[in-house]
C-alpha cells in the first residue's frame, strides 16, 4: 500500500461551502491501508524511546491506540473538557469561531515521560499545539506528533515545528 491518498474520501463543501472535508475513515475501513497506514505513522518513532501516545479525541484514539501498541507503549486520551472522570489539567486553544479546552487526567504523564502525539488529520494545529503544550505543563516531554493527513495550505505542522515539535504527516491534500 504505497499510495493511501486514493483511500480518503473527499467531501465536498463540508461542514460549509468552499471547504474539502477529507474523510480518512474509508482509509480506516480498509484492512490493508489502515494496517500500513498505522506502520507508516510509527516508523518514524520505532527507534526512540516513546513511553506513551497522546490521541486527539476523536479518530486521534483509533489511530493512537494502533501506534502506541506497535510502539509498545501505553495510550493517553486528550479529550474535550469535562469528558474525563477524575481530576484533568486543561489547556484553552483557539478555534475559528471562539475558544475550547482539552484535558487530560492529572496524573497521565509523569515528569520526564516522552509523549507522542497522534491525530488524523492537521489543519491549523490549534488542537495540536494545545496538546503539546498541555503535555509540557505536566512535566512530559513531547517526543513528536503524527498525523495521516496534513492541509498545509493552513500551516498546522509550521506551527508545530516551530515550537520546536518534530512532525510526520503521511500524506497532505492541497487546499482547505
Amino acid at each position: 500500500m504505497s499510495d493511501l491518498r486514493h483511500l480518503i474520501r473527499t467531501i465536498p463543501d463540508y461542514p460549509k461551502p468552499g471547504i474539502m472535508f477529507r474523510d480518512v475513515t474509508t482509509l480506516m475501513g480498509n484492512a490493508a491501508g489502515f494496517k500500513a497506514a498505522i506502520e507508516a505513522m510509527a516508523a518514524p518513532f520505532q527507534s526512540e524511546k516513546i513511553d506513551a501516545v497522546a490521541g486527539i479525541e476523536a479518530r486521534g484514539f483509533i489511530l493512537g491506540g494502533a501506534v502506541a501498541d506497535r510502539l509498545s507503549c501505553g495510550f493517553i486520551p486528550i479529550r474535550k473538557k469535562g469528558k474525563l472522570p477524575w481530576k484533568t489539567i486543561g489547556q484553552q486553544y483557539t478555534l475559528e469561531y471562539g475558544v475550547d479546552i482539552i484535558e487530560i487526567h492529572a496524573d497521565a504523564i509523569k515528569p520526564g515521560e516522552r509523549i507522542l502525539i497522534v491525530d488524523d488529520l492537521i489543519a491549523t494545529g490549534g488542537t495540536a499545539e494545545a496538546a503539546a503544550k498541555l503535555i509540557s505543563r505536566t512535566g512530559g516531554l513531547v517526543a513528536g506528533a503524527a498525523f495521516l493527513v496534513d492541509l498545509p495550505d493552513l500551516g498546522g505542522l509550521d506551527l508545530l515545528r516551530s515550537h520546536g515539535v518534530s512532525t510526520h504527516a503521511l500524506m497532505a491534500f492541497s487546499g482547505h
